[in-house]
């Protein structure tokens, strides 16, 4: 069974976002290495244990929202399984290297999420 893996958090300001959330849910906030301008969020569960994990960047586009990213075993079947059932791809599996491979759909009802295999 899938579950939320990584959450994506679009922003326009990332200074103001991070403060933001780290004032609001105290998680911490800490840029990737690497070029792109792109910050990873450390969360904690209730029961005191980590929590999902996340990342913050710079908005792509006005529309884009924040986005689930369920763990599944394979991108590439369960891509298949998104067109089978009526959903829509709008990025498909892309790399993210040291990491693994997204990508973006959409489904029967207009709602962005995405997919994630771990290297």
């Amino acid at each position: 069974m899938s579950t939320i893996v990584h959450f994506d958090v679009p922003v326009d300001d990332i200074e103001r976002a991070r403060n933001f959330y780290t004032k609001l849910f105290g998680w911490k906030i800490n840029r990737m290495p690497g070029e792109m301008e792109y910050y990873g969020i450390s969360t904690e569960a209730e029961n005191g244990k980590e929590g999902v994990g996340g990342g913050m960047g710079r908005r792509g586009e006005p529309s884009q929202r924040i986005t689930n990213y369920f763990g599944v075993p394979s991108v590439d079947k369960s891509l298949k399984k998104v067109e089978e059932l009526g959903g829509k791809i709008i990025m498909p599996k892309t790399k993210i290297p040291g990491y693994g491979y997204l990508a973006i759909c959409i489904d029967t009802e207009n709602n962005v999420f995405g997919l994630w295999e771990s290297e």
